[in-house]
Parts: C-alpha cells; sequence; structure tokens
C-alpha cells in the first residue's frame, strides 16, 4: 500500500506543479524541486509559452495565487482562506485577493450523497427522513447541505403526537477526506521544502501556516466536532433572546452527516429590520464571545448569521460552528486591555497590551517600539468617532509588531479577523457604527468582574493551593536529593557555549606539545652520537611554527 500511496502522492505532487507553472510561478518549482525534474522540464516549457504570447492578459502576483488556489481544489482553498486571516505575514495585497475565495463548487450528484447518507447513519434515507430535498441549498468544497424533514413525537403516552420538524443536513462530499490527508502530507512537505530552498519565503511562514491550516480542516472534517462547538454555544448564550444557535438532532447525526435546525429567515444584510439595532447587537455578540466566554465564531460572515423573528423583534441566528476561536483567560485580560486602551486612545497602553499579547523573539528597545506603535495609532485614533477603520489598524499595528520580532498568538489573529468581519457587516446595516463606542461598556464591566471580590478570592485560593501542593511535595524531593547525595548518584552537569571551541584549542596544543616535546628530546639524545640529531630538533621546531601558524590563521576566521 506505501507503494501505491508514493505513486499517487507523486502524480499529485506534479499536477500541483504543473498548476503553479501555468500560473506563473515555474522558479519556485524548480528551486524547491517539486514534482520530478520531467514535470520541472514540462512546467518550465509551459512557463515559457505563457509568458511568450502576449495576448495573454497581465495578471497580478495576488490573482495568480488565488486561481492557483481555486484549481487545485478544497484544500488549496481552505488554505488560501487560513492565509487571508494572517494580517501578521500575509501581505495586505494578497489578503484582500485571497479574502474572495469562494469554495462554491458544482453540486455532487443526488445518488452519491443519497449514499453516502445510508452508509454514514446505517440505515436507508426514507426510514430517517420524510422528506429529502435533492436539490442542494448550498454545495462547498468538503460539503453539500440539503432540506429535510425530521418526524419526531412530543410527549408521552396518550398524550404523545407526530409532528414534522424542518432540518438542514450537511453532507461531506465523497472522498474528500482522502484527498485532503493526502494534501496534507504534500504541504507539510512542500512548506519545509520552499523554506530550504527560498529562504526569502520564511517572511510569509509557510510551515506555521500548513500548521494552523492542518488543525482547522481537521476539525472541519469531523461533523461531530461542529456539532459540540454549536451546543457549546447555545450553552454560553442561554437567556439571551437576542441570539440562538441551531438545535443539533445527535441521533441522526455523524462524522459525515450533521443534521441540525432549519433557521428560516434571511442573510442579515437582506433583512428590513432596524440596521442600527442588528449591528449593535452583533457587536455585543461578539464580544460576549471573546472576552467573557474566550470562545468564539471566527468566521461570521454575512453568510454564517441568518435573521430570524420579526422585523421589530429580530434573533441573529449563527450557524456554520466549525471554525472556532479560542482565548485563554490570561490573553483575553491583555485583549481587553488592549480594547480599551484603543478607545480611550492610550497610545502607549495599546503598545503595552500589544508586547504582553505577543511572544518576543530577539532583543527589543521597549521605548523605539512604543513610539512605533503610538505613531500608528495616533493614525487612527485621531480620527472623530465612526470613521475609525478597526480593520486597517488592527493590520497595521501586527505588523508594527512583527516587524520589531514580535511573534502574534493565532488565536489573536483570529480575534482581530472575528472583529473586522464584525465591523464590516455592521457599518453595511449601520455606516455609523462606532465598534469602539459600542464594545466599551461591555469591556468596561468586564474589567470590573476582574477585579471583583470574587474573582480576587478565586485567584487567592488558586495561588494558596498552589503554594500548598508546591510546601507538600518540598520535603520528598529534598529527601530524593539527599538519598542522591549520601549514594554517590548525585551529578552535577554545566554546560557552556565556549567549552567545545575550549576543549578542542586545548586539545590541539597537547598534542603538538607532545610531538614538539618528543622531537627535542630524541634529537638532544642523538647529538651525543652524531649530528642527525638537529634533523629531529629541527622539525619539533617545525612542528611548533606550523601550530602557531594554524592558530593565527583561525583567530583570523
Amino acid at each position: 500500500m506505501s507503494v501505491f500511496s508514493a505513486v499517487r502522492d507523486l502524480g499529485r505532487l506534479r499536477e500541483i506543479s504543473a498548476v503553479l507553472v501555468r500560473h506563473g510561478f515555474g522558479e519556485i518549482v524548480t528551486r524547491a524541486g517539486f514534482g520530478g525534474s520531467r514535470a520541472r522540464g514540462l512546467g518550465a516549457e509551459t512557463e515559457k509559452k505563457n509568458l511568450e504570447g502576449e495576448k495573454k492578459e497581465k495578471v497580478s502576483t495576488p490573482v495568480r495565487i488565488r486561481m492557483v488556489a481555486q484549481e487545485l481544489g478544497p484544500s488549496f482553498i481552505k488554505l488560501g482562506q487560513i492565509a487571508s486571516t494572517r494580517t501578521d505575514v500575509v501581505p495586505a495585497d494578497i489578503i484582500a485577493e485571497l479574502k474572495k475565495l469562494q469554495d462554491d463548487v458544482p453540486p455532487v450528484a443526488f445518488a452519491e450523497i443519497k449514499q453516502q447518507v445510508e452508509e454514514s447513519l446505517g440505515a436507508p434515507i426514507a426510514e430517517v427522513f420524510t422528506r429529502f430535498d435533492e436539490k442542494p441549498l448550498a454545495s462547498a468544497s468538503i460539503g453539500q447541505v440539503h432540506r429535510a424533514s425530521l418526524k419526531r413525537v412530543r410527549g408521552l403516552g396518550t398524550e404523545a403526537q407526530e409532528e414534522e420538524i424542518e432540518v438542514v443536513v450537511k453532507v461531506q462530499r465523497p472522498g474528500v477526506a482522502n484527498l485532503v490527508t493526502r494534501d496534507l502530507d504534500l504541504l507539510h512537505m512542500m512548506a519545509a521544502a520552499l523554506e530550504r530552498a527560498a529562504p526569502e519565503t520564511k517572511i510569509y511562514s509557510p510551515t506555521s501556516l500548513v500548521n494552523q491550516f492542518d488543525h482547522s480542516i481537521t476539525s472541519e472534517l469531523n461533523f461531530l466536532v461542529e456539532a459540540d462547538h454549536c451546543e457549546r454555544f447555545a450553552q454560553n448564550f442561554d437567556g439571551h433572546a437576542e441570539v440562538r444557535f441551531p438545535k443539533i438532532h445527535r441521533d441522526v447525526s455523524s462524522r459525515h452527516v450533521l443534521v441540525q435546525e432549519f433557521f428560516d429567515g434571511k442573510k442579515i444584510t437582506e433583512t428590513k429590520a432596524d440596521g442600527k439595532k442588528l449591528a449593535k447587537a452583533a457587536v455585543g455578540v461578539m464580544v460576549k464571545m471573546i472576552f467573557e466566554d474566550g470562545f468564539f465564531h471566527a468566521d461570521p460572515h454575512p453568510g454564517n448569521v441568518i435573521i430570524i423573528g420579526t422585523d421589530t423583534e429580530p434573533v441573529i441566528g449563527l450557524i456554520d460552528t466549525g471554525m472556532i476561536g479560542r482565548l485563554s483567560p490570561e490573553l483575553r485580560d491583555r485583549t481587553i486591555d488592549m480594547m480599551i486602551a484603543a478607545s480611550r486612545k492610550d497610545t502607549y497602553g495599546v503598545a503595552d497590551a500589544l508586547y504582553t499579547i505577543a511572544r518576543p523573539t530577539k532583543k527589543i528597545d521597549l521605548r523605539e517600539y512604543r513610539a512605533h506603535v503610538a505613531t500608528l495609532a495616533d493614525k487612527y485614533l485621531g480620527r472623530p468617532l465612526g470613521q475609525i477603520d478597526l480593520s486597517a489598524m488592527i493590520r497595521d499595528i501586527v505588523q508594527g509588531a512583527m516587524k520589531y520580532g514580535l511573534e502574534i498568538p493565532t488565536d489573536f489573529l483570529l480575534v482581530g479577523k472575528a472583529l473586522m468581519t464584525v465591523e464590516s457587516i455592521g457599518k453595511e446595516l449601520d455606516p455609523g457604527l462606532d465598534v469602539f463606542a459600542e464594545a466599551e461598556p461591555y469591556l468596561v464591566d468586564l474589567v470590573k468582574k476582574r477585579y471583583s471580590p470574587e474573582r480576587i478570592g478565586m485567584e487567592l485560593w488558586r495561588g494558596m493551593a498552589q503554594v500548598s501542593r508546591a510546601s507538600g511535595d518540598l520535603p520528598l524531593a529534598l529527601r530524593e536529593v539527599l538519598d542522591d547525595l549520601r549514594s554517590g548518584r548525585l551529578t552535577l552537569r554545566m554546560t557552556d557555549a565556549a567549552s567545545t571551541h575550549t576543549a578542542d584549542r586545548l586539545g590541539r596544543r597537547i598534542f603538538s606539545g607532545l610531538v614538539a616535546g618528543s622531537l627535542f628530546i630524541a634529537g638532544a639524545t642523538l647529538l651525543h652520537g652524531d649530528g642527525r640529531g638537529w634533523v629531529l630538533i629541527g622539525l619539533g621546531g617545525a612542528v611548533c611554527l606550523l601550530h602557531w601558524l594554524a592558530d593565527v590563521m583561525r583567530k583570523e576566521k
């Protein structure tokens, strides 16, 4: 099987190479060595023909990157969508183009969908659903969505009544899991090869992008993970009438089939409800997800936001919860600090909060870094309320931090993407929307909770518990150290960066000294018999001279 897999992967690698070359990336294919010499030769010839033909319209690099992703299918489309969130490493013009990636593809034939559902659920489709529409609602690269009806029994005993409920059925495309798994292996290999062969590509962090994509796509291929996310969101928003998540029907769902409640409503951009009210509610929902729960919808684009209810009492329905983000309590607090500093136009506060969020990769001149962030922040925060471009501000500040060697956590970048998406939707509904002004009351309330007696008491209790555990473990640890010391098993190990060089230099000196000394002694002994002893003495002197010259040359290097 491994031989067949290798042949199959080689064929896919050659296909990828040919697509890259056809869109003008032949140099990358050649330098990284993708696809073998034959594929590279054919690719180079193809690229040469493309470049020679002046009839072809000149296309920019970002557009060609998008075209490559679209042509290579589901894995590369999803990778492009992930890359569009990485404002820290991907240039703005490429991000703008990758955001256009849509995984709308021709639908799979209903016969294949039916077979997939029946194999996954272990029952004929007619036994599970009373109605299953053959025409899909939507067709994407990973799954296809159909409307259907389920028969459910409400009540018990004599009061039991049968009813049909409307659902949507998300079915994984047959064979897509195998295709993605194969492409993942190739992408890991290609990213590593690309960084080795073209060091200038490291600024785009190909391996990091592939690792993030691996984690995301693996979750998306298991529909039960999406079901878990949806139920957790519903639990977090229990009691919040302004937002709803679809109910999951676990008894008829599996890894490849997800059955959930159908939201009969309109897209948020098509509703006739009060735009200002909806925009404010959307900001409130996202702020709660990110800063209170630390568990948020990472892809709240207009297609995933359905407005249900009435125009006077609209309810936000959020669907497609496959891609989520998480913030640890510590990262959540630092992010809140940055948002409050931004809302109060405290530029140094923004810089300091971002510094605590990131991980320094080198020595940083904090004074210069703070001045740089302050200059960028002034560019945006100095504007009147409602005219602040949140997406551009986040992008520029994050890229400025990367310039100074600060590595930004991926989940924080997802926060930026989610806020930018909500801002974009909100300003369509209410052009005068000020995200900072709407979010500030929520954030201030969260800060008050942070310093509430209950939370401070909890932090003190946690600290005391840690100290208690450490004090309990300390006597046992000391006893083990003393036992090792008494029995002679205790060893002290030290490392010194210069020790290897010092030992090597000392060894050369000892060796040269032994050889030269031996020659001097042997020559002096022979001088009593004849004059040939001077030859050995001369050789000893030559060894000393050669050692000295070699030592001087090493120092110069």
